[in-house]
């Protein structure tokens, strides 16, 4: 239910055999060793980290995607793609491009949906350009976006975070600075979803 490092893959390979009955934890999350502020303290602030070539990230997606339709009010979401890998650097620049150029919700299904549903690589800037010619947007000003100092920023900034709240796989939620989960955490994702609702209400009543 993550997408991992490879170095990590036989490690968790290993923990998953010899102790298949423990691979979630009771409560659904862990407590950030140190907690982080949040960009508004208004609000209860939830990040998801991903990266479209994720297939864990992809199955998420969904629930996600229903769960943001009716999300509280005093919830501020956010969605993060830090290259933990460097395979993973040119689908982290689309999805900043996207950003950037306003067109995350024209582009981010889109995106998901060609690399897994499709079987479209998209593993360089080109190939992103041409998806995005194709769904009625400039591929050339996408493209040149990808490789802008913004996009760069805001990749070492997820990166950071990523670092700040030590996520090594994807996908993994982080609430309210506080508190870390995710399908494998939670044991399924219709669970992540009920705990990161568990969550809010929590930070809510405080």
């Amino acid at each position: 239910m993550k997408c991992l490092k490879f170095t990590q893959v036989v490690a968790v390979t290993l923990m998953l055999l010899f102790s298949a009955g423990s691979a979630f934890s009771q409560q659904g999350y862990e407590l950030l060793t140190t907690p982080q502020r949040t960009a508004n303290p208004d609000k209860i602030e939830v990040i998801e980290f991903f990266w479209y070539g994720c297939p864990h990230c992809y199955q998420f997606e969904p629930h996600i995607k229903e769960w943001l339709e009716n999300k509280p009010d005093n919830v501020e979401f956010i969605s993060m793609a830090p290259p933990l890998s460097p395979a993973w650097k040119v689908h982290s620049q689309a999805f900043y491009a996207a950003e950037v150029l306003g067109v995350v919700d024209q582009f981010h299904e889109a995106m998901f949906n060609a690399i897994h549903r499709d079987k479209k690589a998209m593993r360089k800037p080109k190939d992103v350009g041409k998806f995005v010619d194709s769904l009625g947007l400039d591929g050339d000003k996408f493209v040149k976006t990808m490789k802008s100092f913004n996009v760069d920023a805001k990749i070492r900034q997820s990166l950071q975070k990523a670092k700040d709240v030590n996520i090594s796989s994807v996908p993994t939620v982080i609430v309210n600075g506080k508190y870390r989960t995710s399908g494998q955490i939670a044991g399924s994702y219709p669970n992540l979803i009920n705990v990161i609702n568990q969550l809010v209400e929590k930070e809510s009543a405080q």
